[in-house]
């Protein structure tokens, strides 16, 4: 009689089976994770460019310090924030990767747009239009991760989503700066946008929609617009962390626009120098090293701060805010010192540290804002905490640091790199208001963390 292979001849009937539908489920989130986290990394390529761009289109364009704020801030936020809500409300009933498809499309087209503009009413269209397209797929990415992951794993899964981030904004301002030395600041736009029309066909190929074999959600009809932010705002924990995360964007996104001219502005002459020694153009290098250094150091921060929450979670789920509430504090002086040194290449070594502490709070915040919400309303979950991030993070960040710059200049004889310095390090201080909220959403945060079971279908 023939023998059973080595390995088989224990196994119980059906167990096979059961082990490579397991594993085929494990596989396929695998590859959604991966063309999810591409697709965010795009989102930021096409966001962040800007920051890079800001000198040459001020120069261009002939444009002030608060229409840069306005231009890569507001006018980007207010539509993404607004255009979020029924973005959201779609991907709590719809097909979610369908959604997020067609707002890949949308955006890389209004990104491509911006290469063709002459004036800065063209330029500030085409950036609201990169607002609209870029709402429509985090609300609906959040709730499809949330569908595949149970709790304990949700920030690991949300944090390597997140890592799009810093990748986006590493490819973004490298990208910028190098093709704006070489072709221009136009032609860094197109460059940017063309990859996302290529990447939407493929999110409708390999992403699945589990709504489907989940008999509880479609028995529960999402809540109406008013009646889901009444819930969720009722929610301590919700609340808290919404208006933290809030203050912490208005710092790290305040900055953004500006980083780049900081240096131009106060460390000029010794940024040629080290760029000529380089080889390179001025915008080349400063997308390059801030580039690095906001990528490198913010992947490896999104990485500790969602598998720290996840390790500390499992006894403690008071580490979930507690892990953002440290960082937030931790980034001040690292700021108030990069800011005030009189060493550019100092100043740009020491961004890393900053970088990686300011991008710790997004595993852990998002996945705490998607288990503390009802399974019903995760994408408009979502949407509500992108909407109040991105309006006062986002979209005043930018435009108080360009404003106070303006304003301040008189007392710096119009000096534009003392005054900007200052309107940094003044935007710095917000960070010990965010760390407050954090820590005060630790008395909370378990019992809103029971109210939901995990929902699983995948």
């Amino acid at each position: 009689m023939l023998q059973p292979a080595l390995g088989t001849a224990r196994t119980p009937p059906g167990e096979g089976e059961a082990a490579l539908a397991v594993a085929g489920a494990a596989f396929r989130r695998r590859i959604a994770m991966f063309f999810l986290t591409f697709a965010l990394t795009l989102n930021f390529v096409d966001r962040q460019i800007v920051n890079i761009l800001a000198e040459p289109i001020r120069e261009e364009l002939q444009l002030a310090d608060w229409q840069i704020g306005l231009m890569s801030g507001l006018a980007f936020a207010l539509l993404y924030s607004v255009a979020g809500i029924p973005l959201a409300r779609w991907a709590d009933r719809g097909n979610r990767p369908k959604i997020m498809a067609f707002s890949v499309l949308v955006w890389s087209g209004f990104t491509i747009a911006c290469s063709l503009a002459r004036s800065f009413p063209q330029l500030l269209v085409g950036r609201v239009g990169v607002g609209i397209g870029e709402a429509g797929l985090t609300p609906a990415a959040n709730s499809l991760i949330v569908d595949y992951y149970p709790p304990e794993r949700r920030a690991s899964a949300l944090s390597l989503y997140y890592l799009g981030v810093p990748l986006g904004t590493l490819a973004g301002m490298a990208l910028g700066g190098l093709v704006a030395d070489a072709y221009g600041w136009r032609t860094a736009f197109l460059v940017a946008g063309i990859p996302g029309v290529v990447l939407a066909p493929f999110l409708l190929l390999v992403l699945r929609e589990p709504r489907k074999a989940h008999a509880a959600l479609l028995r529960t009809a999402p809540p109406g617009a008013l009646a889901a932010v009444k819930t969720l705002w009722a929610v301590r924990t919700y609340r808290l962390i919404v208006i933290a995360t809030a203050l912490q964007a208005a710092v790290g996104y305040g900055f953004g626009p500006f980083i780049a001219s900081f240096f131009i502005r106060n460390h000029g002459p010794e940024i040629v120098a080290m760029a000529t020694q380089a080889g390179m153009g001025v915008s080349g290098f400063l997308g390059l090293t801030l580039g690095l250094s906001t990528g490198l150091a913010g992947a490896a921060g999104v990485w500790l701060g969602g598998l720290l929450a996840d390790r500390f979670g499992r006894s403690d789920v008071r580490a979930y805010v507690t892990i953002p509430a440290f960082a937030s504090l931790a980034a001040l002086p690292c700021y108030a010192v990069i800011f005030s040194i009189d060493s550019g290449a100092l100043a740009l070594a020491g961004l890393a540290l900053p970088n990686m502490l300011g991008a710790m709070w997004m595993g852990p915040v998002h996945s705490t804002q998607q288990s503390v919400s009802p399974p019903e309303i995760r994408g408009g979950a979502t949407a509500l905490f992108l909407l109040v991030l991105n309006l006062v993070g986002v979209g005043l960040g930018p435009l108080f640091v360009g404003t106070a710059s303006d304003a301040i200049s008189w007392q710096f004889d119009q000096d534009s790199g003392r005054s900007l310095r200052a309107a940094l390090i003044l935007t710095s201080l917000v960070a010990p208001f965010s760390a407050f909220l954090f820590w005060r959403a630790r008395s909370s945060i378990g019992r809103d963390m029971t109210r939901w079971k995990a929902v699983n279908p995948v």
